[in-house]
């Protein structure tokens, strides 16, 4: 007798602890709160069934359904805004992307005229390389250096000829004088010869 008063009062609070644990699962399933997907199994468990021509039904109360559809069309319209206000924020994102993407293309554009200025030189009003520049100035300063030894070179033929032509020239009056003081010399005695013969004929006489 006593065995069996504790299988009841065990079998008692057995059957009360899946009757709390099944209310506590349901009071956790609402139409008010949670996911659509814990709404569809609330909807799911309060609903009924019965077996017709072999087919199997169940039966939903309408002002679940009316809920259940309200909700879910309550979450497609979120979702929709949440869509349209992501598509606003990307096409905001991607204008930026676009306004960033040009302005760096021109300062791209920019610093690479700055570092063709930096690295050209302005010859004759035209923009040349910096290399190039180079090329061409110390080819002016060799051609001017080579005219300049060219001259030098020219300069010292000239000043040699000159002194040579110089040279010659006094040697030449050198010589001139000496022959016109030969000439003279002979040009007097001459005469002295011609006087000494005339005053020998004029004496003869």
């Amino acid at each position: 007798m006593k065995g069996i008063r504790t299988l009841l009062i065990v079998i008692a609070v057995l059957t009360y602890n899946i009757q709390f644990a099944q209310e506590s699962e349901e009071k956790q399933l609402s139409l008010d709160s949670g996911p659509i997907s814990s709404q569809f199994e609330f909807v799911s468990k309060k609903s009924g069934n019965y077996r017709a021509e072999g087919k199997a039904y169940e039966v939903v109360r309408v002002i679940y359904l009316d809920k259940l559809r309200k909700n879910v069309l309550d979450s497609l319209n979120a979702s929709s805004k949440k869509a349209a206000e992501l598509k606003a924020t990307i096409a905001g994102h991607e204008a930026t992307v676009a306004s960033l993407n040009k302005r760096l293309d021109e300062t791209t554009s920019n610093l690479n005229n700055v570092t063709e200025e930096k690295d050209s030189m302005s010859f004759l009003g035209a923009l040349v390389s910096k290399g190039t520049y180079n090329f061409i100035l110390w080819t002016i300063i060799g051609g001017l250096l080579l005219l300049f030894l060219l001259f030098v070179y020219k300069f010292r033929n000239s000043n040699i000829l000159t002194q040579e032509a110089k040279s010659a020239l006094s040697e030449l009056e050198i010589e001139y004088e000496q022959h016109r003081r030969r000439a003279l010399e002979r040009e007097q005695k001459i005469s002295r010869e011609l006087q000494d013969e005339i005053n020998k004929y004029r004496k003869s006489k």
